[in-house]
């Protein structure tokens, strides 16, 4: 729907945000840019299959979005580039359709894909200067089966620079080439990472959907904080050759939306064995149409496992909430308690670490001659000889910290992988199924967007449902759940076992369906800021 200044003016001021502020932020689009707000990938395909317009058109409006939103006007910084053949890619499939030879339903939609996956027309960066020459002219398997079936790849989305794996002082969604991603709902707000663009771009109508990457909570927290569907599916399903990598254990690619048959259509059309990828090997086994099992009663009957961590009184009035509309929606609660499992943070650490060192190192010794950079070592040093570029506003202690480790034969290693493992999966994720007797958990996925800080780095202080299905390999999918604090967007996540992403899909479609909780985003330049914790 196309929004005039002057009723975003009005809505400005409905949340007390000064109407000349919001005018300032956004400037009326012309209507054939403004009416690709919120379309759907089916509203694309009606577009397209009706006449109205080619994929060709429809890639020159998102582009024209991406200017006028993304490089100007609120200025949001979600996409680092748009590839330079989209329309040739576009036109190709304009004639498929003319040809009656179709590839499926992602045919002649635009995607947008994280820039820490290789592309063949693009660079892929990672946010870092040191990978600017970075061109592979090759595709990542997984990029390779979006391209077959039709889809267009627009260009590549902005990221916390190197997944955010640098330093625990980072201000997430800022990368030294893309520069800080912005939060479509309040633009002084963290659109959270690390795939920051892939997050902000699709909550923008810049796309319909787009890519990012997870190593533990990269997919699902900007999912949560941009007002989207984000699965970070079971590891293995989706490969990861030719993807800029923090650690093998954790690492997985996952759809970002608006909205679950979205997501769901995307994640078909990624889901693939790739033999450059061992964990990939039984993939195919899980190939299908995972959005024609989506049902508008998928939660009539489910026994959901639900736990309440520590919030403040909004979130945790809106979770409640969330509990009600799921039981009426026929899903039956049942409450559990999160395991104690001491020691797990402290596991994954020594993991991540560990992998960083060796995966990076293998990733870069693939690039092409123009790299100059082959280990963890020399991007550190890459680092300290551009500081006033690379860190302006934080350091690399988790870098050096990385550089450290022994390799993932060291036996601590190897001990802190299978601690870690056994204490996410079966006795945390899996023991609060049985304890619940049920089929899937939900809780909040994060706390709302709080405020970029390049001072301070990230200012979190929320839950974070993010880390045991990392950890475990299991899915992971976020829903939103509605607007709280003023405006910004929390998100209803969804856990299951291994290979459960089928069954976290339907009762995310049901729930979508039952609650249409998603709001679209207005660009606020801000919101009332969090000044000290509200306990319920």
């Amino acid at each position: 729907m196309r929004m005039k200044t002057g009723l975003l003016a009005a809505l400005a001021l409905a949340a007390g945000v000064p109407a000349s502020a919001q005018e300032i932020v956004i400037r009326e689009l012309p209507s054939a840019v403004a009416a690709f707000e919120e379309k759907s990938i089916d509203d694309l395909q009606a577009m397209m299959a009706r006449g109205e317009r080619s994929s060709a058109q429809i890639t020159e409006l998102y582009i024209e979005r991406i200017r006028m939103l993304d490089q100007s006007g609120p200025t949001l910084r979600s996409v680092i580039a748009v590839s330079p053949n989209a329309l040739e890619q576009a036109r190709a499939s304009d004639a498929r359709r003319k040809a009656g030879k179709l590839r499926g339903p992602l045919d002649g939609v635009p995607v947008l894909i994280k820039d820490n996956i290789d592309t063949k027309e693009l660079p892929t960066t990672a946010g870092s200067l040191a990978l600017a020459e970075n061109r592979t002219g090759r595709d990542a398997p997984m990029v390779a089966l979006l391209r077959a079936q039709g889809a267009v790849i627009l260009g590549k989305t902005n990221l916390s620079e190197w997944a955010n794996i640098r330093s625990n002082n980072s201000m997430s969604g800022w990368s030294a080439v893309g520069g800080l991603v912005k939060n479509p709902y309040a633009l002084d707000r963290t659109a959270c990472g690390s795939s920051s663009g892939s997050g902000a771009a699709v909550a923008a109508s810049l796309a319909a959907v787009a890519v990012g990457t997870e190593t533990d909570g990269s997919v699902v927290c900007p999912a949560a904080m941009n007002g989207l569907v984000g699965l970070k599916p079971t590891l293995g399903l989706v490969s990861r050759t030719y993807v800029v990598p923090i650690s093998h254990s954790q690492d997985t690619p996952g759809p970002m939306a608006r909205t679950v048959k979205d997501a769901a259509i995307l994640f078909s059309a990624m889901v693939g064995s790739d033999p450059q990828d061992a964990a990939t090997k039984s993939a195919d086994k899980y190939r299908k149409d995972y959005a024609a099992g989506l049902s508008a009663d998928a939660l009539r009957g489910m026994r959901l496992g639900y736990w309440k961590p520590e919030m403040d009184r909004e979130l945790a009035a809106r979770f409640d909430k969330a509990l009600d509309q799921l039981r009426a929606a026929g899903a039956i609660l049942v409450e559990v308690k999160m395991p104690e499992l001491k020691g797990l943070g402290e596991a994954e650490g020594e993991v991540l670490y560990t992998e960083l060192k060796d995966d990076l190192a293998a990733y870069l010794a693939t690039t092409p001659a123009a790299v100059k950079v082959r280990t963890l070592a020399d991007v550190i040093a890459f680092n300290e000889a551009h500081k006033d570029a690379e860190m302006p506003f934080f350091g690399q202690e988790s870098f050096v910290r990385a550089e450290k480790t022994r390799g993932v034969k060291d036996p601590e290693y190897l001990g802190a992988r299978a601690r870690s493992a056994r204490l996410a999966g079966p006795e945390g994720i899996d023991a609060m199924l049985r304890a619940a007797n049920a089929q899937i958990l939900v809780t909040p996925t994060y706390g709302t967007p709080w405020l970029s800080d390049p001072a301070h780095g990230d200012q979190y202080t929320g839950p974070s449902a993010s880390q045991l299905p990392a950890i475990s390999g299991y899915p992971h999918l976020t829903v939103p759940m509605g607007l709280v604090e003023g405006g910004l967007p929390a998100g209803l996540s969804f856990i299951g076992t291994a290979y459960a992403d089928e069954l976290l899909l339907k009762a995310g479609y049901g729930w979508e369906q039952a609650t249409q909780a998603r709001v679209p985003p207005r660009y606020l330049p801000s919101a009332p800021a969090e000044l000290g914790p509200r306990k319920p």
